[in-house]
This record gives C-alpha cells, sequence and structure tokens, in this order.
C-alpha cells in the first residue's frame, strides 16, 4: 500500500468513526427525550416499540385521526435487542400500556463479531425481553410483530445477511416465543410484498424501510387489533 492509499484509509476510516459516533449520540438524544416524555404521558394507552422500522411508523397521528385510543411510538433506529434491553424502562415500562406492539430485533441479524450465532443471540435476548413484560406487566396485553420482509434488489450492505429466508426464520422463532410466553404474534404484511415475496421495490429506498403508503397499509391490518 502508497503512502497515498494509506492516507485515504484512514481518512475514510476517521469519517466512518465520526459517523458513528454522532449517530450514537442521536440515539442517547432520543432516549433522552422519551425519558422526559414519560413524564407526562397518559399510562395505561398503546404502546408501540422498537427500532427504525417502529420509529418511522406515524401511528400516533394515525390513531388520532381515526379517533382511536391513544398511542405512543417509543421506536429507535439502529437499536438492537441488547440497546433495547438496556433502556427497557424508558422503550417500554415506564409507560405501562394496557396494549403493546414490539418490534424489535432486524438489527441483531448480522454476521457476529465472534463469529458467533445471530439467531442463538437474536432469540436468547428476546426471551429475555419477553420475560421481564411478563414479570412486569402482566396485564398487558402483548403483540409480538412480524419481521418485515426485504426486497434484496437494493443496494445496502445489510441484505447479506438480512435476508428474506433469515427474516422467516426468525419470524418462526417470533411466533414460538409468543406462544410460550401467551403473547400475541401477528403477521400484517400482507399488502406489501411483491408477486416474490420481496418488500416492493418502488416503495423502498434501501431495501430495508419504506414510505409512508406501506405504512398505511400496515396500519390498516392493525387497525383490528387498536
Amino acid at each position: 500500500m502508497t503512502e497515498k492509499e494509506r492516507t485515504i484509509q484512514e481518512v475514510q476510516q476517521k469519517y466512518m468513526q465520526d459517523m458513528m459516533e454522532q449517530f450514537h449520540e442521536e440515539q442517547k438524544r432520543k432516549l433522552n427525550n422519551y425519558r422526559q416524555q414519560n413524564a407526562y404521558i397518559q399510562k395505561g394507552q398503546t404502546l408501540f416499540t422498537g427500532s427504525s422500522l417502529m420509529e418511522m411508523f406515524p401511528i400516533t397521528e394515525y390513531c388520532m385521526n381515526e379517533h382511536l385510543p391513544v398511542a405512543y411510538n417509543r421506536g429507535i433506529g439502529g437499536y438492537t435487542t441488547d440497546d433495547f434491553l438496556a433502556a427497557i424502562d424508558v422503550m417500554l415500562l415506564d409507560v405501562q400500556p394496557s396494549k403493546l406492539f414490539i418490534n424489535i430485533g432486524t438489527n441483531d441479524i448480522h454476521e457476529m463479531p465472534d463469529g458467533g450465532s445471530w439467531m442463538d443471540h437474536l432469540t436468547e435476548n428476546y426471551r429475555k425481553i419477553c420475560q421481564i413484560i411478563r414479570e412486569k406487566l402482566p396485564d398487558t396485553v402483548v403483540y409480538m410483530m412480524a419481521y418485515y420482509p426485504v426486497n434484496p434488489h437494493r443496494d445496502s450492505p445489510a441484505l447479506q445477511v438480512r435476508t428474506n429466508e433469515n427474516i422467516c426464520r426468525a419470524n418462526e422463532m417470533v411466533q414460538g416465543l409468543a406462544e410460550e410466553f401467551g403473547f400475541q404474534y401477528i403477521d400484517v404484511n400482507d399488502g406489501m410484498k411483491d408477486e416474490e415475496g420481496n418488500l416492493q421495490f418502488d416503495h423502498t429506498p434501501d431495501g430495508i424501510h419504506f414510505d409512508s403508503a406501506l405504512y398505511r397499509t400496515v396500519f390498516e391490518r392493525l387497525r383490528p387489533y387498536l
């Protein structure tokens, strides 16, 4: 490697490091904002919680416009089950919901640094989350949502592991945990897929996240549970 190439590599690494630090600071800011909001919310309402796919869901506005019961959103982009467990008081317990819709763990579907199994790690952590919910919120009605499909034809490094095949495997695990803990598993992905079972290409910029049109599809299929 030449000196110029080494310098370029160092600049790129520094840029990525700075970006990650900014990302984590933004996550902390969002969590602190939720912590402050939790001091003023109405207990016993509906809660949607998870990572970016939940954070981007305008469920509060939908419920308000449709004159449905109050629904709070506690999603933070980039959150894994490790992050969720560390912040479970703010993200869930402090809200004390009567109904809970949870979708957390898609960010766990990636290659593990130590070469371990992402599925084992995800299962172990999700089981811990379920145990905490059952212990701390025994009267809450819990809906464990199926993970959404992806579209492999978009350019995103995450799609190397976060495939529809792996998502189906993870959904089977989530469904099993729901049965184990007496919670309800719901799959509202109908209407989001193309004829090949992928997330509709025209509605996703990166193969993972999707636009407001598909969020409306999700909402309409969730309406009976609200």
